[in-house]
């Protein structure tokens, strides 16, 4: 159950994606169903799909927000910068069912939390479709609901475009960029013990540095009682200080999800 809840935590926080806020209701809530087909990790060559419920959360603070970006708030805004604090997490895997994990620990949904700097570079009048370069550093944990882990952090400059108001309502927004991170957190996904190794899995012990590069999609429409949204992401590990892990069995990873939530309530505020 544990596991349940943490995945659709993670399928909304992937789905999510939202319109200009001044036109919507300060929040929303409601209830749907995502499909998803994601590899057990970054370099694995098992891939599976999931039918989980979808809660859908949306909250349009002045300061704080919920929406597609996940759980954010402004710290400073203007025109040309905003620094906010925002949120990101990843997926678990059964080591039981994965060849090349086979005997090693579960790999446990991770959190991460931090500063991101966000850099204007254009915009059209109404500000619905833009430009930015983002640069989110986070700090990751790994949980399941009983104990936490620290695992180091992540850094993952992107160039970012948004556009909240294309042809018949969609909202879609696109992010391409390389990943950076610390040692522990390549270690908690394609560290070797001894312990572990065997005659096709010699031990290993990753460095901290380039993490591979990534392409994210989404699109999202919000009709008077439902919303439905989707995405895509690529990511390419050629060239990442860890590629030479037993564990990495391709160069390349592939997710997507879809969604549809009825919405079941939300504030007469705007």
């Amino acid at each position: 159950m544990r596991q349940i809840l943490l995945s659709a935590a993670l399928a909304a926080g992937w789905l999510m994606a939202d319109t200009r806020a001044e036109d919507l209701p300060r929040w929303e809530l409601g209830l749907g169903l995502a499909g998803l087909t994601i590899p057990d990790y970054r370099g694995s060559d098992e891939q599976r799909g999931y039918l989980l419920p979808l809660p859908y959360i949306q909250y349009r603070g002045e300061v704080f927000r919920i929406d597609r970006e996940g759980a954010h708030g402004d710290v400073f805004t203007s025109d040309r910068f905003k620094l906010d604090l925002s949120a990101n997490a990843g997926p678990p895997a059964k080591s039981g069912k994965n060849g090349a994990r086979s005997g090693m620990p579960d790999i446990d949904p991770t959190i991460e939390v931090g500063p991101s700097l966000h850099i204007f570079l254009a915009h059209n009048a109404t500000r619905d479709r833009e430009w930015s370069l983002r640069l989110p550093l986070r700090a990751a944990v790994a949980t399941d609901l009983r104990q936490v882990q620290r695992i180091g952090w992540v850094f993952a400059p992107n160039l970012n475009f948004e556009a909240s108001r294309l042809g018949a309502g969609w909202a879609v927004g696109t992010a391409v960029g390389p990943l950076y991170a610390s040692q522990d957190y390549h270690d908690y996904y394609y560290e070797v013990q001894p312990a572990f190794a065997t005659a096709t899995r010699p031990a290993y012990n990753a460095r901290a540095g380039y993490s591979g590069a990534r392409l994210s999609l989404t699109a999202s429409r919000r009709f008077p009682k439902f919303w439905v949204g989707a995405f895509a992401r690529y990511d390419n590990l050629a060239g990442a200080v860890f590629s030479d892990s037993p564990l990495v069995k391709r160069k390349d990873s592939f997710m997507a999800g879809v969604g549809i939530a009825w919405i079941l309530a939300e504030s007469s505020r705007p």
